[in-house]
């Protein structure tokens, strides 16, 4: 059996889809008071000073500290049930439902939530690791369980849940630098859609 790995905002889909999705997703009176205090990332961000994980981290906080976790929950399955399959590139479908055809077992490795993320891969009977939002007490605390999925980060959850060597071949796709140290992982590396040697 083979290992196909791939990457989600911009490999498997044309666009980012976590702005779409917090904005759908966090109540319009918080919007109101967490805007102007994030307002000085959002723009260090926009003016390349600020990560994108640095970004995420923060917005995931003031927006979804103490929310309903059945709620977020519910909108990410709204969301990918009606917003992501128009952002889906073509080839990427394509080529998972090749890995599938050929019986090899095909994972989305992504800084993605899982409360979009989880359901959209289920529906395509694909595994799925990502970033998950921390619960406790019956509410979301806005922090990220194990940190964001992202860098090395994702080789290591990788590693940590398969083991490499039982695979023939291991591919991987990116198409960003922070996906190197997944594609590294693979036998058969595709950056942007093209094989690197």
């Amino acid at each position: 059996m083979n290992l196909a790995l791939f990457d989600f905002d911009g490999t498997i889909t044309e666009v980012p889809t976590y702005p779409d999705f917090v904005r759908m997703a966090i109540r319009p009176r918080r919007k109101l008071w967490a805007g102007p205090l994030l307002s000085p990332l959002i723009v260090g961000y926009r003016c390349g000073v600020v990560t994108d994980e640095y970004i995420r981290k923060w917005i995931s906080l003031f927006g979804f500290v103490g929310e309903d976790p059945g709620r977020v929950r519910r909108a990410g399955e709204d969301y990918a049930k009606r917003v992501l399959p128009g952002m889906m590139r073509p080839m990427a479908l394509e080529r998972i439902a090749w890995h599938k055809a050929q019986g090899d077992r095909v994972v989305v490795v992504s800084a993605s939530l899982a409360a979009y993320l989880e359901p959209w891969c289920k529906s395509l009977d694909v595994e799925v690791i990502c970033t998950q939002i921390e619960i406790k007490n019956g509410r979301l605390t806005g922090r990220y369980v194990d940190g964001d999925c992202t860098r090395d980060e994702k080789s290591r959850r990788i590693r940590e849940r398969y083991t490499l060597d039982d695979y023939e071949v291991i591919y991987a796709y990116g198409d960003r630098e922070d996906d190197r140290e997944m594609l590294n992982l693979a036998s058969r590396r595709f950056f942007c859609w093209q094989e690197e040697s």
